[in-house]
């Protein structure tokens, strides 16, 4: 159920719809790209657009292919194909800076983005970021077993804390990433940076976040760990640090 603003669609050349929801506002936007298997209805997501709407930010948040209302099958989706939704909708949707807001693979997406759109950056913040999480912790993580298994049949299953229908990691889409890693190359960003990690994910490790933070190359780079937090990082103090951290990029820029 989507309590925020209708629920829009960019319909896409191959016949896809990405659905999407709008706050208008003062700039700059505020970009909101979710995780893996996540949806823009997300606590942190709808957190944000209460925000904007209250403060009369403008606000974007929606769903990649096969992701929430969007069409398609999460297993055609790819780490390229999810960046290309991305792109489409923000060019489309948007104009002016943008600060742009994720939660795990989707600061993946949103460093890929802000690579390619650097001239509109105003900020970027990572949230339990996992860029090059395909090479770097699912495949590492993988048995021989079933690494076997997952390029032999193309996929693989694993029950997810998060939905009681498994995850599903595609051969194609470790293939596929290894066209956008990020973290092997020099990594330079116009704008200022926060990262913010729960130092108790069970998910992404917070020295992930620090490795990130040594590698980037941007004019101020902030990181904080919270104690105690969880992947998600949607509790009540959270979110508060959270609309912060936005707040303080979408005011100095």
């Amino acid at each position: 159920m989507d309590n925020g603003h209708s629920t829009q669609r960019l319909p896409r050349p191959d016949g896809n719809t990405v659905a999407y929801a709008k706050t208008d506002g003062s700039g700059p936007t505020v970009v909101f790209l979710g995780g893996f298997r996540s949806d823009m209805t997300g606590t942190k997501a709808m957190a944000l657009e209460a925000w904007a709407r209250r403060t009369g930010r403008a606000y974007l948040r929606f769903d990649y292919l096969g992701h929430g209302q969007s069409s398609g099958r999460f297993e055609d989706g790819t780490i390229g194909r999810w960046l290309d939704d991305s792109l489409a909708v923000i060019d489309a949707q948007t104009n002016g800076k943008l600060v742009l807001v994720e939660s795990s693979m989707g600061g993946w997406l949103s460093l890929l983005a802000a690579l390619q759109r650097p001239e509109r950056l105003a900020g970027l913040v990572l949230i339990a970021a996992a860029p090059d999480f395909t090479e770097r912790m699912l495949l590492k993580g993988l048995s021989p077993a079933d690494r076997e298994t997952l390029q032999r049949e193309g996929r693989l299953e694993r029950p997810s804390q998060y939905s009681p229908e498994p995850s599903v990691f595609t051969w194609k889409l470790i293939e596929e990433g290894r066209h956008h890693l990020v973290l092997d190359k020099p990594l330079a960003l116009p704008c200022p940076v926060r990262l913010l990690h729960g130092q108790s994910d069970p998910d992404v490790a917070w020295e992930y976040s620090l490795q990130i933070a040594q590698h980037l190359d941007a004019p101020e780079v902030i990181t904080t760990f919270v104690k105690g937090g969880d992947h998600r990082l949607s509790t009540p103090a959270d979110i508060a640090r959270l609309i912060a951290t936005v707040e303080e990029l979408t005011t100095s820029s």
